[in-house]
């Protein structure tokens, strides 16, 4: 498993948001998929695209917070971005943190999916770092995510 620890000034991003049921399964969350469909059905992908002008390329798939009583998750489709948002998108701000920064290599979503398995049962218990409580988020750089020489990267904020 290849990865770097960065430091990240604050940051912002654009995009938006929705509610997912938190259901773990081998192939990810449901609904995401679809959600991802629809972006790029309806150029949000393309205007999201297009407003990127930050350090991370590439359109940001975010799991914001996880609601314990309703068994449910929000999601993001954002960029990172500075300057005017326009009105349909909305922010979220990532404070001042320490990232580990995961390669994720080959087809999505089965090299996501496994990256993020071996992410908590093998890098985190093997190493002093824990998972800070800032929205950890998947980072889809390249724009062949079939290709099994795909890259993308997974953020997860360490202490």
């Amino acid at each position: 498993m290849r990865y770097r620890i960065v430091e990240r000034d604050a940051f912002q991003v654009v995009g938006i948001k929705r509610e997912f049921p938190y259901v773990a399964e081998d192939t990810g969350i449901p609904g995401i998929a679809e959600l991802w469909g629809e972006v790029n059905e309806n150029g949000t992908a393309n205007q999201l695209f297009l407003l990127n002008n930050g350090q991370i390329k590439g359109l940001l798939g975010i799991i914001e917070k996880f609601n314990e009583e309703k068994n449910t998750i929000d999601y993001w489709i954002a960029a990172e971005h500075s300057g005017d948002v326009p009105d349909e998108l909305s922010i979220f701000e990532f404070p001042a943190s320490k990232w580990v920064v995961f390669e994720v290599r080959g087809p999505i979503p089965t090299a996501m999916v496994n990256t993020w398995k071996q992410i908590y049962s093998e890098w985190f218990p093997s190493n002093g770092y824990e998972p800070a409580k800032i929205a950890p988020f998947e980072a889809y750089i390249d724009s062949d995510i079939y290709s099994p020489n795909s890259y993308n990267e997974i953020w997860v904020a360490i202490k």
